[in-house]
């Protein structure tokens, strides 16, 4: 009785596992491991799920803000500039990470095998593509590839958009940059563009820790970018940043107001806020509430603990 017992929790762990590669290369607890600090909603295969309404908030964010509390958290190793983009709108929404790897033979040969049964089809590079849902940002170490390292094309790059509403990133290439740019809305962050065909690539991991640059990212991260390079915020410090990133983005706002008014001069503004100032602050808000985006309570923290 022991051993069909045994038996029979092999053969269930076997058909777990087999699942579970479909979405990812690294378990569903490991995955939790990775991203503990992060308490909200997952998605099935443990990567956290951002809120979409986050989301939309994070698209108002500016890189400058958000880097900023995340240096000042101890996340130094979260932002990448120097790349080539297709179109001038930012890419922003849940990083799926794809890692990338020269090939070999006996590893692709297994990995591809693996994959059929799976039901995958296609070339290694479109897998990912798959497990992509609306607000998603499929992040790539395509390990720095230009020349055969191009991982889309105006074909997948469509696909891309239809799944998520979003774009790339891409430490690696893509080819076909004028179909891609007539994709209204859709962006891709890489190193260059290239017309050669994808080769000597295989993907080894799926959902896993990867490195773009000098940046690390986790599946699930909060991407936002702009004209200067790319952020990967932990997914348990996006709701954090953003709010904080806020907040400075209102005292900015209603300082250049009052400095334009003439109301204060640019000493007081720029110094530690008197008591009348900070009514004035709150006053203004009341009067403009479409400006706000964080909740009353988190600004009432803000004010509270601000010292200017």
């Amino acid at each position: 009785m022991k051993i069909n017992l045994l038996a029979t929790g092999v053969l269930l762990s076997a058909a777990l596992l087999g699942n579970s590669l479909k979405a990812q290369t690294i378990s569903k607890d490991e995955l939790l491991f990775l991203t503990s600090e992060w308490k909200g909603e997952r998605f099935k295969d443990g990567r956290p799920k951002i809120s979409d309404a986050l989301i939309e908030r994070a698209k108002n964010v500016g890189i400058e803000e958000a880097w900023t509390v995340l240096r000042n958290e101890g996340y130094n190793n979260q932002f990448e500039g120097g790349w080539k983009t297709v179109n001038d709108n930012p890419v922003v929404g849940r990083a799926v990470t794809a890692m990338f790897m020269p090939t070999r033979p006996d590893i692709e040969k297994n990995i591809k095998a693996r994959g059929t049964k799976q039901g995958q089809k296609g070339n290694t590079n479109a897998w990912p593509i798959d497990v992509l849902t609306k607000g998603d940002v499929y992040v790539a170490d395509g390990m720095g590839k230009i020349k055969a390292g191009t991982l889309i094309g105006d074909n997948l790059g469509n696909s891309i958009f239809s799944k998520t509403g979003a774009g790339v990133i891409f430490d690696g290439s893509a080819r076909d940059l004028t179909g891609l740019a007539k994709i209204e809305g859709f962006n891709a962050y890489v190193r260059d563009f290239d017309p050669s065909y994808l080769d000597e690539v295989v993907l080894m991991g799926l959902n896993t820790p990867i490195r773009i640059g000098h940046a690390v990212v986790l599946p699930g991260d909060l991407v936002i970018s702009d004209r200067e390079g790319v952020l990967f915020i932990p997914a348990h410090m996006a709701e954090k940043v953003i709010a904080t990133a806020e907040f400075i983005g209102l005292r900015d706002k209603f300082g250049q107001a009052m400095l334009k008014a003439g109301t204060y001069t640019t000493g007081e503004i720029d110094s530690q806020w008197t008591p009348a100032i900070k009514d004035a602050f709150i006053k203004w808000l009341d009067k403009n509430p479409g400006e706000m985006k964080m909740t009353r309570a988190q600004l009432d923290a803000f004010m509270e603990k601000r010292t200017w």
